[in-house]
């Protein structure tokens, strides 16, 4: 079993355990009575015969369950060998008397680890097959293939929900499209209400599953049904391709003096690049400089402390509770390119801004080092740890810990509220009001536009 960095959590050592011992059954380590001993218990053991007899077939029966017991729960701690009796009942009675057809013990482990972490109700732990596995951790990377959009969940009224199964109060919504990918060239819009895809419902999955059908190989396509605001249900086709997303995008604004960075995803590629255009702007002058995390839904927690690094010289970034509630506090690393308070920092964010990106703008808030500005974060205060299993059966990522602000505060389904709100929609093509107003924020306006830098 390997562990994986994961979109919020470092790797953390997992707990073998022992199986069951127990003496071996053979040994006897009494002494054998003399002759004359044996001779005079001669009657008595005749006598007693008949006892002896159905005494020792009562032991060989006892003894004979206790180690078919032992033997059926394998692995299984002593004290939680009741808990798990129904387990290996179950597990035997299937392998042992199924007539159905041939049983794979292998994908009935698999389904009984999906069920285990299931039966959670936790929309952020999932067993993953081996194949969602891969893809999972690559998404995180910036490369896949799909449609290029974030996804996410929201109850029937429309508001962001962390529910776990879809359904008419838990459905799947499209938060932002990468631009220049396919979902944007087909007119996928932030607020799509997706209902099917491929003309099936998607009640019953998770956002997990719903995922996996939207995206695949490239060059073929997917048609999503969506409900959009003011219309009814339209099919949407889109053809998938190999998304590279863009994860830093960097311009000067107001004639150079503004410089304006988009992070679009939290992988350790981007913290380098980020932390590369940062020491550029602030090496050529600017004392001012716009961070946008607007429908960035996260990434590596080591990434969003090196990002958050570049901006506070020490302190705290954001503290991690465990399962036992005990808290640990992550730091700055020291050497940021723009730490000093002189230069001035507006950080944008909205309803897409989620897990990693929250971690950055709640430590910017908490510590007054930038003014937030758009609408509230989506809301998710939880880390994970992504596990591989052995024998390519899959893995499974589990929220193993809270992470707090660094006023310890959770976020967790309520968000995280800017300082200045900025909800309107744009009036024509190429507007952004939450945008115009951090340069109004900063004095400066819009013009001024130079080149985009990308990612390399």
């Amino acid at each position: 079993m390997s562990i994986q960095p994961e979109a919020e959590a470092g790797p953390i050592a997992a707990a073998g355990v022992e199986p069951n011992g127990g003496a071996d059954p053979a040994a006897d380590p009494s002494p054998a009575p003399s002759a004359p001993a044996q001779r005079h218990r001669t009657a008595a053991i005749v006598a007693g015969g008949l006892i002896a007899v159905l005494a020792g077939s009562i032991l060989f029966l006892s003894g004979w369950t206790v180690g078919r017991h032992a033997a059926l729960t394998p692995g299984t701690p002593v004290d939680e060998a009741q808990v798990f009796q129904p387990f290996w009942d179950t597990y035997r009675a299937v392998t042992d008397r199924y007539a159905g057809g041939d049983v794979d013990r292998k994908t009935l482990v698999e389904g009984a680890i999906k069920g285990m972490i299931g039966a959670l109700g936790d929309p952020y732990s999932m067993y993953l097959t081996s194949e969602e596995f891969k893809k999972s951790l690559e998404g995180i990377s910036g490369t896949f293939e799909g449609i290029g959009a974030t996804i996410g969940t929201v109850d029937g009224t429309g508001k962001s929900s962390s529910c776990t199964e879809l359904g008419p109060d838990c459905r799947m919504v499209i938060v932002a499209a990468i631009a220049g990918a396919p979902a944007e060239k087909a007119g996928l819009l932030p607020g799509d209400v997706v209902t099917a895809i491929d003309g099936a419902s998607l009640d019953g999955l998770t956002l997990e599953q719903a995922r996996s059908k939207v995206r695949g190989p490239k060059d073929t396509a997917v048609v999503l049904t969506v409900e959009r605001a003011g219309g009814g249900p339209r099919d949407i086709e889109v053809t998938r391709a190999v998304i590279v997303r863009p994860e830093v995008e960097a311009k000067d604004l107001a004639a150079g003096t503004v410089g304006y960075i988009r992070l679009a995803g939290f992988s350790d590629g981007a913290a380098k690049e980020l932390d590369r255009v940062v020491a550029e702007d602030v090496a050529s002058g600017k004392r001012k400089l716009i961070l946008d995390l607007r429908g960035n839904p996260g990434g590596y927690v080591t990434a969003a402390r090196e990002i958050a690094s570049q901006f506070l010289a020490d302190g705290t970034i954001f503290w991690q509770e465990n399962a036992e509630g005990a808290l640990t506090e992550t730091v700055a690393t020291p050497g940021g390119a723009a730490t000093d308070p002189a230069v001035k920092l507006v950080v944008l964010v909205d309803g897409g801004s989620a897990s990693a990106s929250e971690i950055v703008a709640g430590a910017l808030h908490d510590r007054g080092r930038a003014t937030l500005v758009g609408t509230t974060t989506f809301g998710k205060g939880t880390v994970q740890q992504w596990t591989q299993l052995e024998e390519d059966s899959g893995g499974f990522r589990l929220t193993v810990a809270k992470w707090l602000t660094p006023d310890k505060t959770w976020v967790h389904g309520k968000g995280i509220a800017p300082d200045v709100v900025v909800d309107q929609a744009p009036q024509r093509p190429g507007d952004d009001p939450a945008l115009e107003k951090a340069l109004e924020i900063l004095g400066g306006t819009a013009t001024g536009w130079a080149a985009t830098r990308l990612a390399a």
